[in-house]
């Protein structure tokens, strides 16, 4: 089930360097999931992850998983 996301408190990656909207966007209070958006557009759709793979995920990127 898709949670409920029109009250979601986005933010960026501490990454992004407030660059221009070129940002992957996170909600944070969804227990179990992640949501994620394109900055670039915020009224389009949001992906959301269960948050163990989206762990794997950062940890893969990060170089951390081998």
């Amino acid at each position: 089930m898709t949670p409920d996301l029109s009250a979601a408190a986005w933010r960026k990656s501490s990454y992004s360097e407030g660059g221009d909207n070129n940002c992957v966007e996170v909600a944070d209070g969804y227990p179990g999931v992640v949501p994620v958006r394109d900055s670039k557009a915020p009224q389009g759709p949001a992906l959301v992850f269960g948050a163990e793979p989206w762990a794997v995920f950062l940890a893969t990127a990060k170089g951390e998983v081998r």
